[in-house]
């Protein structure tokens, strides 16, 4: 399967590319960046793999729908615009949008829903996330996705938010806190490499290819 990888010189993009030598039915078609030419190598690719910048998203999902290919985007931080050229997009093409691509993750989003209809509204929520100095948007896309599922069961409850720590190479944790009456719950993910993200999102590559024009999660990708 031959993939386009942009944002290539990224931390992710570099962790895509090195994952993509390691499984020998991949290859990269077109490593690209800000600056170079997108069309063309979307037309030669069978699959765009995008872990770019936010400002790139409404291009890179217009190049998708015009020369009809599957898109995996793993960007975050997008405006409500840009998320919106993601909807147009995955009109046409099947697009895997996600916060984050790791099993384990996507294990924490199922856990955190469970967990918090089971305690109920009696115990207050927190979700704190940790991140390397570099990483731009806070909170990140994984903590947003927390979010959402906790406002989700308690019905759009105002009170949740989320607290965002931004220091030295952290890859990524993220802690979902349940509080109630004498007692604490505590979900966390800690990765210690981007090994496994990548590996995610190979994963989602691999069965976007097979799926018809639609927006896809990871969860749909795992079937959590």
């Amino acid at each position: 399967m031959k993939i386009l990888l942009v944002g290539a010189r990224g931390r992710m993009g570099q962790a895509v590319a090195a994952a993509v030598q390691r499984d020998e039915r991949l290859t990269i078609s077109g490593a690209i960046d800000q600056g170079d030419a997108l069309s063309p190598a979307v037309e030669r690719c069978e699959v765009v793999i995008d872990f770019s910048v936010a400002e790139a998203t409404p291009e890179v999902c217009r190049a998708c729908a015009e020369h009809r290919r599957p898109l995996v985007l793993g960007t975050t931080g997008q405006s409500a615009e840009q998320r919106e050229a993601v909807a147009v997009a995955a009109g046409v093409v099947p697009v895997v949008f996600a916060s984050n691509f790791s099993v384990g993750v996507n294990v924490l989003f199922a856990l955190t829903r469970r967990a918090s209809e089971l305690l109920g509204k009696n115990f207050d929520l927190d979700v704190i996330e940790m991140h390397h100095r570099t990483k731009k948007d806070a909170p990140s896309g994984t903590a947003k996705r927390l979010l959402e599922i906790l406002h989700e069961v308690r019905g759009g409850d105002a009170g949740i938010a989320a607290q965002s720590i931004r220091a030295g190479d952290i890859v990524g944790e993220h802690t979902v806190i349940f509080t109630g009456r004498g007692e604490r719950l505590e979900l966390t993910h800690r990765a210690a490499s981007r090994e496994n993200f990548a590996a995610g999102a190979l994963r989602a590559a691999r069965w976007v290819v097979q799926q018809p024009p639609g927006f896809y999660k990871m969860e749909d990708v795992l079937g959590v």
